[in-house]
């Protein structure tokens, strides 16, 4: 797909894989609409923006179906037309199901799975209008194979990846692209804040850089796939675990190890960090 003058709508815009795609898109001549919950985020990855293309953006909650719907109309509005949509937002409340509140396990079903369904449900016929375009759900590893200690989390990336497939089906004869981009551990704040919480498991894999993922979600916009797992050997080591469970529960230990190893030495690279800033 060319992306000059198309526009453009990511959700979770404003910093991390959000920020680093919206930087991809404008290099790529699209027109931006960026929305997220912090508005000064916001403006201040539009300022950087506007010297290469027209952005605009919304302060929002993706879980709230009006401003969905208002989303859609400003972009519209702003731009004539909507192409692509990239449902990048999420929430991760990380621990055992019995030690995270309810609320907060309803807030991951909502930010992760409901909003990306209900952003695509408004989507689907401003993108049939254009003529074509693509809807790219930014799902997780988690997704692929149970994770404990992030149950709720790995279940609604398994719901948004099975919704993507299925809408896929459903929008088979049109030229709507549907895909899916499941990132293993990113290097960026959504778990490098949090990182005495994030399971040992999680570290057991590579980290990609929001770069990184960012370009695959512009390239899965055109090319044949339907899903990109990163890094790919993390993507068949989830298969392997989801088909022969005995398989995963068998290695889960080996990886755990390697997990509390790796978060050993990032913690260790972050205090380093933080005390040359201090200094």
């Amino acid at each position: 797909m060319n992306f000059k003058d198309k526009t453009v709508i990511i959700t979770g815009g404003s910093e991390g894989v959000g920020a680093a795609s919206a930087r991809a898109f404008a290099r790529a001549g699209a027109n931006l609409v960026l929305a997220a919950r912090n508005k000064r985020n916001l403006e201040t990855i539009a300022e950087e923006l506007r010297a290469i293309t027209r952005v605009e953006i919304m302060a929002m909650d993706v879980s709230d179906a009006d401003a969905c719907v208002k989303l859609f109309k400003k972009a519209q509005f702003e731009f004539e037309s909507v192409h692509v949509l990239v449902n990048n937002a999420g929430y991760h409340e990380r621990g055992q199901v019995e030690s995270v509140s309810a609320h907060d396990l309803g807030k991951m079903i909502d930010v992760n799975l409901k909003a990306p369904i209900m952003l695509s449900r408004y989507a689907i016929p401003y993108i049939r209008e254009a003529g074509e375009g693509a809807i790219i759900n930014v799902a997780s590893l988690a997704g692929r194979t149970p994770v404990p200690g992030a149950a709720v989390y790995s279940a609604s990336k398994f719901g948004l990846r099975a919704f993507t497939f299925s809408l896929a089906e459903e929008l088979k004869d049109t030229k709507i692209k549907l895909a899916v981009v499941s990132p293993g551990p990113i290097d960026t704040g959504f778990i490098m804040s949090n990182i005495d919480n994030v399971t040992d498991l999680t570290f057991s894999q590579p980290l990609s850089t929001a770069d990184e993922v960012a370009n695959e979600i512009l390239a899965i916009c055109s090319n044949a796939k339907r899903e990109r797992s990163m890094p790919p050997i993390s993507g068949l080591l989830t298969t392997i675990s989801y088909l022969f469970p005995s398989v995963g529960r068998i290695l889960r230990p080996l990886l755990e190890k390697k997990g509390r190893n790796v978060k050993r030495r990032l913690k260790a690279e972050i205090y380093k960090a933080s005390q040359k800033e201090s200094s």
